[in-house]
């Protein structure tokens, strides 16, 4: 599939989304893509949320909401985050089917713990020229996606798990959707020898949560630290480009190749930050940070069973550089 062909795929999806919705799109799921208060209003925790909900969409439009997150997500990622969707009812169970927030009288509940507390929305028309984006967001899932000109703005991509992981009886994992993301990080810390494994490990406490949160813009994020990875060599090197591809792997394969060229030149000033005991079931945190990346990892709750992870672009979340150099264009053109 070219780009062209996954961008074209992710303005079917969405059109079609909102054609399920009834002749005329729900007010729910389509809204005005100039109101960035709005479009910029993310979240990774249970609460009120806006968009159509799942628990009020008919089979038919539930499968068109899920072909449109499919669209913006790589095959592995996508079976992570409908992993994640799946594990409200597990969760649920866990805590002793909580009952759901009950919000003031005609207002649907702004938090449960079911794989129907998902909510989807359309900004902008995906059929004209114009920018346009979508987001697919419920309690541990935030895929945000913005496109301007054909090009594809794929950040905040927020995806988590609680339980991160679920045992059977005999102790192997029945599910644990975000594996990698913890094996490969400390994988690297062992392999770092000691000089730059004291480089890469800059607190033995890690932070209660990801630093950034669901700040609306990256006004202020935190400072680079840790080792640079053009220090590495042998296998702590592979790691690191394994972490990092694992990361930017996410989106679909022709989003994910030209973010890859996009970030390319700056690889080698891309660091690696640990937090922590880098063991599994030992509060942990890392961050990979570079030029037009920001990565989180934390995995502090819960008796470290509980993982929150964040992708961000500090220039580019929303499509913030794509728009800039659009209203640029369109000014002078003008």
């Amino acid at each position: 599939m070219s780009y062209a062909e996954a961008v074209a795929r992710m303005a079917r999806a969405a059109s079609a989304f909102l054609a399920s919705t009834g002749p005329a799109p729900h007010p729910a799921a389509a809204q005005r893509f100039d109101d960035e208060e709005v479009r910029r209003d993310w979240h990774y925790i249970p609460r009120e949320r806006g968009g159509l909900p799942l628990s009020a969409m008919t089979s038919s439009q539930e499968k068109a909401a899920y072909d449109l997150l499919a669209s913006g997500l790589s095959v592995p990622t996508f079976a992570a985050a409908t992993t994640v969707i799946g594990l409200e009812d597990v969760l649920d169970e866990v805590e002793g089917k909580r009952p759901p927030f009950r919000p003031r009288r005609g207002r649907r509940p702004a938090w449960g713990r079911h794989r129907a507390d998902y909510s989807v929305t359309v900004f902008g028309d995906p059929e004209a020229e114009e920018p346009w984006g979508w987001r697919f967001e419920g309690h541990h899932l935030s895929v945000n996606v913005t496109v301007v000109g054909g090009v594809v703005a794929p950040t905040p991509l927020f995806v988590g798990a609680n339980p991160a992981e679920v045992l059977g009886p005999s102790g192997h994992p029945v599910t644990r959707p975000l594996a990698a993301e913890e094996e490969l990080a400390l994988a690297l810390v062992e392999a770092l020898p000691p000089a730059l494994r004291a480089e890469a490990v800059v607190s033995a406490v890690p932070p209660d949560d990801i630093l950034t949160g669901a700040e609306p813009l990256l006004i202020d994020p935190p400072e680079p630290e840790g080792v640079v990875i053009a220090k590495l060599s042998g296998r702590a090197l592979g790691l690191a480009h394994d972490l990092l591809s694992l990361y930017v792997n996410r989106s679909p394969a022709p989003v994910a190749l030209r973010r890859w060229q996009a970030l390319e030149e700056d690889l080698g000033d891309v660091t690696f930050a640990f937090a922590g005991e880098p063991a599994r079931r030992r509060p942990h945190y890392y961050r990979l940070q570079g030029p037009g990346l920001l990565v989180e990892y934390d995995n502090t709750q819960d008796g470290a069973n509980h993982i929150h992870t964040v992708v961000r672009d500090p220039e580019g979340d929303f499509g913030d550089d794509l728009l800039r150099a659009h209203r640029a264009r369109h000014h002078r053109s003008a």
